[in-house]
């Protein structure tokens, strides 16, 4: 049934792809729309291979969707003719040159193959090798090599890891031997100073790998010379110059020929140059990307290197969700659980054992446990190393929004063809039947009399004029915003959408830029336009809303609230030990004194700040027992533990976690005596009392215990390695309570966010009422009254409702605590369910699967690991919520820019091809020449792009409702104030070209020389219109369009430059640019046309337009077949409680309803335009069409069999 609650504009649609609610969507859908995420290559090449954008995709699809049977044959017949004129416009060399090379990535897919099936030959070999070995009683024998000052050759280290040689591993004495020829300490790593670490590099490598070298400046050049539509106008370039030469000798006769040469040589230079600068800037982005930042042991301390400063020697620690970052050997781990798929290309979890599986391998990441491993090989001498040298990164990933904008131009492209062939019939027919006129007066072309040469000059001009238009329409970007502008003739049809591709890439481009400084760092392109449609935002607490900057400021122990000065000596050497043991932290004492370095999780440095003010001394604590097993912090248990062997052989279970569910593991605690007391109900309510205390003062309460368990019952061997940690009957040493405030101005950033319709939710491992009182605080809820089911849900609670009950109350849902991160996949995909655009923070491994099914994952860049950091698109580098207020901004001001430019570029098209085409069919000639169209879309095209999409994100943007991305590009707004500017400039100019010369005054000049004035005035006036038309597109819905203008220096800069320009090229360069100098009457004249703009844009804006998309309104009945998410029946229906009628949910087939009108219907075929509008419906009776209106508004089956009611007919006929 409809949802009861009022959906966001910016939710999915039914049949939205990207919702991932359909099954088999690749075989239905729009050829130009794809997910994005996660997009099948089969999708990527559908909309390559198929030329036409909504017809060549899916006639069938259309066809029984909203067609009735008689229209079939007509409809396949004209959606042929289109796909063969479409396919005419199609140049994919330059229309596809921003797009994912396909056959690039099979081949990087081809080329991991090899080495992966490399890596299980070299293994298969070993083994059977060590098998031969074995049987005849032969030993390897590896004595090592020494190099330098090492006692180990870099050959022998390389060939040991390779092979998984354990034999030679052993002969060297195992890990410890190894590390010994290293000259590295397993326990304090190496020295770590810079001579050491140079030392290394020189005779182990460095790890770095030699990468592809991207292509240089030149290759950019040459491939933009392929370019078909660049070869057809340097023909005609270089015909024109032969013919003007011919005729009018080389002094004058090269303007025309030079020109058009000229233009194709920039068009080559300026699309090299943007092609080869955007190429660096992603470069530099991947590298921000594989610059991994982990912990090394060097020198006793653990330090914060980058991956690329490793060296042989290094000890590092690994934790669930590190990546291992070079070849290696383990040193010693818990539970170490490996994910090789990476490498090997299977899902399997591999189990590490210092003894018998201790080699690692680059690039695979830790699935589970914990260990230290000592680097055995970096850079080429690893297999991750060689794999990242033999392929190189594709940064031509495409965009949803992006390939919305190759559909549309496709389909302009199309039009583009029939008006050129129109134009280029009309042209020839008016030359040869003499009705084209020359500077005189007279016809140009006089049968018997015209020479050949001037036919064949003046034939090729009109070919210029039709190829220009067909040159135009076909979408290739840049090269036709520069290139068209030299011909002359009707030159504008689909430009602004081939501009509107590049400035979407650079303003991609430049926003990942900006985002990068506002500490966003952005791993999928398509996040950027995506942000700009969230409606949610699933957040983590810690280190997103607060500081992440934990201390322990309250406790619990001896069956009483207490500080650290009084707890019992028990108590506090059971508490020593476990905080020393039970750890992923470490303490590091200068040597030279002075403050404690404290390393691992804040919760860790938390708790060992805690036992550091009990007295711990780390070393000493941890020296005085020695661990049998650990089990690691699970974030689905909330609780990891540890088993400790004492010298005098006693074994003790420490556990570390969540203070209520370690509490309800306990029996006994230890009371202010250090005496073990029973844990009687009074008392365990005291201490939930307590916990419920803290927790609602936004403290994090963690609980310690332990047990005892007796040593003969500890398992050996690999039975340790599996042996599960007993955690009943524990006894309750401590509750602490850990402060970890809310980072300032997050409360602001909060509401900025519910004001701009994007929803914060707040998702935590933590205690409910301390995620209730973090809530307050921050402002996502509001009051106490807020605090209640289902706005404040724990996670089990969540868990236990079926499908239908967390659909049903998902949306309503604001804080849940004590969630483990499958819940946070449930919300997120119950969620998508009800149609919202999510997006969702994650830092921990098991956070992966909620980022990967998020439409955007925003990973932690500090508290982060590199397992979530690969499932996520964007890095949040400082992990705080004020940045992910930031990206969302950046990704409305993305999606702003290219409609603030569309506005403004098809307002220039606009009018320059109305006033072009209706010039040359009318009198075979053109008001604005060659070179004034270079000027025109080189300049006010190619710069005022640059100056609108460099446009920074304002406050007014999160005033707005999300984005809806499956919105019209140009909306009611643009299409009011483009009219209204397009208009006004097409009427001022075509009075002007007409009847300017008597309006100017100019009657009694020389007429050639009239008509050069008129046309200068008319070039002049049309460029300050732009010029000042592009404030007007700064601010498409706001009154003051000067607001901020001085602060975006770009912007001024290009316009002053434009001016500058503009006057040189009047008053100067009349030769070149057809122009003549002006009087100062004739400059205010234009000045005056172009200022005008701005009180016609300021009264247009009084013009109330409707809500709903001026697209929509081209539909009497739009019936749109909104699908089924997967797992639902097709025939799925609603049993209606007043009615006994069966209202299917879905109008999968409208050819149902349509006998049942019994109304004389006249379909219309599809009508193709620019704004995803697929059918539109005329011929309707006044009942039909008032029945359909009535149909569409209609929001909940009720009001359906209302309607229904009224008009007598079956409901089960009204399919939807």
């Amino acid at each position: 049934m409809s949802s009861p609650f009022k959906p966001s504009p910016g939710r999915r649609h039914g049949g939205d792809l990207e919702s991932g609610r359909i099954e088999n969507a690749d075989s239905d859908s729009d050829t130009f729309s794809i997910p994005a995420k996660n997009a099948s290559v089969e999708r990527l090449q559908q909309w390559r291979v198929r030329p036409s954008p909504y017809l060549a995709s899916s006639s069938k699809h259309y066809t029984q969707r909203f067609l009735v049977c008689e229209c079939e044959s007509a409809f396949k017949k004209i959606n042929s003719d289109f796909s063969q004129k479409a396919a005419l416009v199609l140049n994919a060399s330059r229309r596809f040159r921003y797009t994912l090379d396909l056959k690039k990535e099979q081949e990087a897919q081809e080329m991991r193959k090899k080495i992966r099936t490399h890596a299980h030959a070299l293994l298969a070999a070993n083994r059977f090798i060590d098998m031969g070995r074995d049987q005849v009683g032969e030993k390897p024998i590896a004595s090592a090599t020494p190099a330098g000052d090492f006692g180990i050759g870099p050959e022998q280290l390389v060939l040991m890891s390779k092979d998984h040689n354990i034999g030679s591993l052993q002969q060297y004495g195992g890990a410890q031997g190894l590390a010994d020829l290293l000259k590295t300490n397993t326990e304090k790593g190496i020295s770590g100073d810079d001579e050491d670490l140079l030392n290394r590099k020189n005779i182990y490598g460095s790890n770095t790998y030699p990468r592809k070298k991207g292509k240089g400046f030149l290759r950019f050049l040459w491939d933009a010379c392929h370019d078909l539509t660049l070869i057809i106008l340097m023909v005609a370039a270089v015909a024109s110059l032969a013919l003007g030469i011919k005729t009018e000798g080389i002094k004058e006769g090269w303007y025309d020929g030079g020109s058009i040469a000229f233009a194709v040589i920039l068009v080559i230079v300026v699309t090299a140059v943007s092609d080869y600068k955007q190429s660096l800037q992603f470069q530099n982005l991947n590298d921000e990307k594989r610059n991994i930042h982990l912990e090394v042991i060097r020198g006793g301390r653990r330090v914060e290197v980058s991956i690329y400063d490793l060296v042989v020697g290094d000890v590092i620690p690994l934790n669930i969700g590190n990546q291992v970052p070079a070849d290696g050997v383990l040193i010693a781990g818990h539970s170490l659980a490996l994910d090789e798929s990476s490498m090997t290309g299977e899902s399997k979890i591999v189990n590490k054992d210092a003894n018998k599986d201790p080699f690692l391998m680059s690039g695979c990441k830790v699935a589970d446990g914990n260990g230290v491993m000592l680097v055995t090989g970096v850079g080429v001498n690893t297999e991750w190393g060689l794999l990242m040298a033999s392929i190189s990164e594709d940064n031509d990933e495409e965009t949803p929004l992006q390939v919305r904008l190759n559909g549309v131009a496709t389909f302009i492209g199309s039009i583009g063809l029939f008006v050129a062939a129109c134009v280029l019939v009309i042209l020839l027919v008016r030359y040869f039947t003499g009705h084209t006129e020359d500077v005189g007066g007279g016809p140009q072309f006089v049968k018997g009399k015209t020479k050949i040469g001037h036919v064949v000059d003046d034939v090729i001009k009109v070919v210029t004029v039709a190829v220009t238009i067909v040159v135009v329409a076909v979408p290739e970007g840049l090269p036709l915003a520069v290139t068209l502008t030299y011909l002359e003739g009707s030159v504008l049809v689909a430009d602004y959408i081939c501009v509107s591709i590049i400035l979407f890439r650079f303003s991609l481009a430049y926003s990942m830029r900006k985002m990068m400084a506002d500490k966003a760092l952005v791993r999928r392109l398509s996040a950027c336009e995506t942000m700009g449609s969230a409606t949610t935002i699933c957040s983590d607490k810690t280190g997103t809303l607060t500081l992440n900057q934990m201390t322990v400021v309250e406790s619990y122990a001896g069956g009483k609230k207490t500080d650290s000065q009084q707890l019992p000596a028990t108590i506090t050497s059971l508490c020593v030990e476990g905080i020393a043991q039970n750890t992923t932290g470490s303490i590091y004492v200068p040597e030279g004194g002075g403050d404690l370095e404290f390393s691992g999780s804040p919760t860790e440095k938390a708790i060992l700040g805690w036992g550091v003010k009990l007295g711990m001394n780390f070393e000493t604590a941890r020296s005085q027992s020695s661990i049998l097993h650990a089990f690691p912090f699970s974030s689905e248990k909330k609780r990891g533990g540890v088993a400790v062997k004492t010298a005098d052989g006693e074994v003790r279970i420490h556990w570390k976690g969540a203070s209520e569910i370690v509490l309800a593991c306990c029996r006994s605690y230890i009371d202010e005596d250090g005496n073990v007391a029973p844990m009687t109900e009074e008392k365990e309510q005291y201490f939930k009392n307590g916990i419920e205390e803290m927790a609602g003062r936004t403290l994090r309460c963690v609980a310690l215990a332990f047990r005892t368990y007796e040593p003969e019952k500890v398992p050996t061997g690999e039975e340790l390695s599996n042996w599960v940690l007993p955690e009943d009957g524990l006894i309750l040493l401590a509750i602490v309570g850990i402060k970890d405030p809310c980072r300032p101005g997050v409360r602001d950033s909060v509401q900025l966010c519910q004001n701009a319709g994007v929803k914060v939710r707040m998702v935590t491992g933590d205690n409910v009422q301390t995620a209730r009182a973090i809530a307050l605080e921050c402002g996502i809820l509001t009051s106490d009254a807020d605090a209640l089911e289902p706005n404040l849900i724990e996670g089990k609670s969540f868990r236990a409702l079926t499908d239908a009950g967390r659909d049903k109350i998902s949306e309503r849902i604001s804080v849940m605590g004590r969630s483990s991160p499958n819940d946070k996949l449930l919300l997120v995909q119950s969620l998508r369910r009800r149609g919202h655009v999510v997006a969702v923070t994650g830092d921990g491994t098991n956070d992966a699967p909620a980022l990967h099914e998020a439409d955007i994952g925003l990973a932690m860049g500090i508290a982060g690991t590199e397992v979530a950091k690969e499932s996520s698109d964007i890095i949040i580098l400082d992990d705080n919520f004020a940045s992910v207020v930031k990206v969302v901004r950046w990704g409305r001001s993305v999606y702003a820019n290219i409609q603030k430019f569309i506005q403004f570029q098809l307002t220039v098209n606009v009018a320059a091809l109305i006033i072009n085409v209706v010039a040359a069919i009318s009198s075979g000639d053109v008001p604005l020449t060659a070179v004034q169209l270079l000027w025109v879309n080189l300049i006010m095209d190619t710069l005022g792009a640059l100056a609108l999409a460099t446009e920074p994100p304002t406050d007014h943007l999160m005033g707005r409702p999300p984005v809806g991305r499956k919105e019209p590009l140009i909306t009611n707004i643009m299409w009011r104030n483009l009219l209204i500017q397009a208009i006004y400039q097409v009427s001022v100019l075509l009075v002007l070209n007409f009847r300017g010369i008597s309006i100017l005054g100019l009657q009694h000049e020389v007429p050639a020389h009239a008509t050069r004035v008129k046309n200068t005035i008319i070039f002049n006036a049309f460029v300050l219109c732009q010029a000042f038309n592009e404030f007007n597109a700064r601010k498409p819905d706001e009154k003051n369009i000067f607001k901020g203008v001085i602060k975006n220096r770009l912007f001024m800069g290009i316009l002053v430059i434009t001016l500058v320009l503009q006057v040189i090229i009047v008053e100067f360069l009349g030769k070149f640019a057809s122009t003549t100098k002006l009087n100062w009457k004739q400059w205010l004249i234009c000045v005056a046309i172009g200022v005008i703009s701005w009180p016609l844009a300021l009264v247009g804006k009084f013009i109330p337009v409707p809500k709903t998309p001026l697209s929509s309104k081209l539909s009497v009945l739009k019936f749109w077949g909104k699908r089924k998410s997967s797992g639902e029946a097709k025939n799925n229906v609603v049993k209606h409680n007043k009615t006994d009628f069966e209202v299917p949910l879905l109008m999968d087939d409208f050819r149902n309803f349509l006998p049942n009108l019994k109304l004389p219907l006249v379909s219309k075929l599809p009508s193709l335009n620019l704004f995803n509008v697929p059918v539109s419906f005329k011929g309707f009776k006044a009942a039909g069409a008032k029945l359909g209106q009535d149909v569409l508004r209609c929001k909940n089956v009720s009001e359906i069999v209302a309607v229904n009611q009224k008009t007598g007919l079956p409901a089960r006929c009204m399919k939807f």
